[in-house]
């Protein structure tokens, strides 16, 4: 699995605070181990502020923003979940921008836990099958996506490979899957 990425870059869409630290961790782990180059994007340049749940945990650096950067430097997205992250990125224009055009470029996205509330925000789950934290199922639904409870969602259907997990808990397949998908 070491070249299996080779020659790929990887966005990671981080807010200033509120990332969950193993979520992003964890993916960014799985790439580089397939031979990936990961990059954490956000939407201030600098460094992001990572959580474990709702401590403060370690601090991370900020390789390009979003209004620096756009999909035609990276091959796939990831989208680590907490609360705090994706409610912070969804309320911010250029970085609803930056999810979406990689759904209309038909580039890989992968999302975990609370991460789908960006996608729902950037229009790209109406006809999707998706996972998340649970409490994101009746989002989900009234934005027309078809919400699963698997620890692995990966759905074909539209312009775009989209990966989907629920929790921590499911790091180790999500990351296994995601390197799949990007790989493809």
């Amino acid at each position: 699995m070491a070249t299996e990425l080779k020659d790929r870059t990887i966005a990671f869409l981080c807010a200033p605070e509120g990332t969950e630290q193993v979520e992003l961790t964890e993916p960014w782990k799985a790439v580089e181990r397939a031979g990936g180059a990961p990059r954490l994007v956000s939407t201030q340049s600098g460094r992001i502020q990572g959580y474990d749940h709702l401590d403060r945990a370690d601090t991370f650096s900020v390789d390009t923003t979003v209004d620096v950067s756009g999909h035609t430097e990276f091959d796939a997205l990831v989208l680590p979940g907490g609360v705090a992250n994706p409610d912070y990125l969804r309320m911010k224009p250029e970085a609803v921008a930056f999810v979406k055009a990689f759904f209309d470029a038909g580039k890989p996205v992968a999302a975990i836990c609370h991460a789908p509330w960006t996608l729902i925000e950037a229009g790209v789950v109406r006809g999707r099958t998706l996972t998340s934290w649970p409490s994101l199922r009746t989002d989900l639904r009234n934005a027309g996506a078809t919400w699963v409870d698997e620890a692995v969602q990966i759905c074909e259907s539209g312009p775009n490979t989209l990966l989907t997990s629920r929790r921590p808990d499911d790091l180790d397949a999500f990351g296994e899957a995601a390197v799949r998908v990007f790989a493809d």
